[in-house]
């Protein structure tokens, strides 16, 4: 049987249907413009058009669909809480969809998916077939991660299954948007790694300037940026592994194209673990902007 999976993002929404969870060959993708601007309802409306454009095409309609969502639904609650698509949050997202589509759905959020996906179609088949725990790690704008053992996704009491990026590392970057001090997202995002680097040096310069210039070593102030990364990342993986102890970890988001995590940060990390080795996989996901939509599908199996 078919099974559907979409990736509701902040500017596009993304609806693809896998032939079978055995076989994940690509039966149709689709997608266009979220619209979150036009508010909570346009955004069920443009998410009810694309299923039905797609079952259109295909000559099938959905039993269940799988969603992807830069958010999570709170258990308790059953709303939505944490999302950048501002207008979802609160909204009993969830229990709106199936009403709207008028079939189940599974909702997770789109680090879990991306893990989901690397775990059962990604990197992980293909690298590391005998992986009972897979931890997948989003470096980019924010930080975020997602859990899967036995090739099933760990979302958790409260639905916050892997959220990493939202422990302590260090207090002296302040206050994270969630209202924390100190969170893991706070030091090593794309976007708060070159804050700090404009802060500390007055230079305005993109992460990938800054590591082009360590890795040439032509500056020592980018140097510097690097090597706090790099040191940082240890640390905050460092309380994962302690916990997990997982077979693989995989480092997607912009981030986590910086070939330094794979020797010195994990160098780094093996500093602060308890025990005398680290033998745990890091990977490069496989997947790219695809790992969303098809970990989306995944949830239904």
């Amino acid at each position: 049987m078919s099974i559907w999976g979409i990736d509701l993002g902040g500017t596009k929404i993304e609806c693809a249907v896998l032939k079978s969870a055995e076989d994940p060959s690509v039966v149709i993708r689709q997608r266009h413009d979220t619209q979150a601007d036009q508010g909570y309802d346009h955004i069920l409306s443009r998410i009810k058009l694309l299923v039905d454009r797609v079952s259109t095409e295909i000559g099938e309609r959905p039993q269940i669909i799988g969603f992807s969502t830069p958010g999570s639904i709170d258990p308790g609650s059953g709303l939505m809480k944490n999302s950048n698509t501002t207008a979802l949050n609160g909204k009993a997202f969830h229990r709106d969809l199936e009403s709207t589509l008028g079939i189940p759905v599974k909702i997770a959020n789109d680090a879990n998916c991306f893990a989901l996906a690397e775990a059962k179609m990604g990197v992980v088949p293909d690298e590391c077939p005998e992986a009972e725990v897979v931890f997948g790690v989003i470096l980019g704008s924010g930080v975020g991660g997602g859990v899967v053992v036995n090739g099933r996704l760990i979302n958790g009491k409260h639905g916050i299954g892997g959220e990493w990026g939202h422990n302590f590392l260090d207090a002296s970057v302040g206050e994270c948007y969630c209202g924390k001090i100190g969170c893991v997202e706070k030091v090593l995002s794309g976007r708060n790694t070159e804050q700090f680097h404009f802060e500390k040096f007055g230079e305005k310069k993109l992460l990938k300037t800054i590591y082009e210039e360590h890795l040439a070593g032509s500056n020592a102030d980018s140097s510097y940026t690097i090597n706090r990364l790099l040191s940082n990342f240890g640390k905050a993986i460092s309380v994962v592994l302690n916990v997990l102890d997982p077979d693989v970890v995989i480092l997607g988001g912009g981030v986590g194209n910086i070939d330094l995590l794979y020797s010195q940060g994990v160098e780094e990390a093996r500093k602060h673990i308890f025990n005398p080795y680290l033998e745990t996989d890091f990977l490069k996901p496989k997947l790219g902007d695809s790992a969303g939509v098809f970990g989306a599908a995944y949830l239904v199996v």
